[in-house]
């Protein structure tokens, strides 16, 4: 079984995201902070991670070298709700990017590319 973990700080919409996903069989877990995700990223593997750019109490971006640090194969998928790296820079600044995508991506495709990158790995 694929586990991911989706560091999220919307509840409502990391859970839709969360349902989405766990109907193609892979094991979710939420995580609204940084502190909450590394601490999940040292308790478990996982197989992809879906992290939002804005996430609070630290960086995305060291998040996912951390998680690049304890699980090297799995794939990083950032999702926004602004511009944030829209030019695309973010696949230079984090070597295990894998996506990235709008908040606001239909969830069942967002589903799919979590399951693609997750088996990819």
């Amino acid at each position: 079984m694929k586990r991911v973990l989706i560091v999220e700080p919307d509840h409502d919409l990391g859970s839709l995201w969360a349902k989405h996903i766990s109907r193609g069989g892979s094991a979710v877990t939420l995580a609204p902070s940084v502190r909450e995700a590394s601490e999940a990223l040292g308790g478990a593997r996982y197989d992809a991670l879906v992290i939002d750019v804005a996430v609070p109490g630290g960086s995305a971006l060291d998040l996912a070298e951390f998680a690049r640090y304890r699980h090297p194969d799995a794939g990083v998928i950032f999702v926004t709700k602004t511009r944030a790296y829209a030019d695309g820079s973010i696949f230079a600044l984090c070597r295990n990017a894998s996506a990235y995508l709008q908040s606001d991506t239909p969830p069942e495709d967002l589903a799919a590319i979590v399951e693609y990158h997750a088996a990819a790995r």
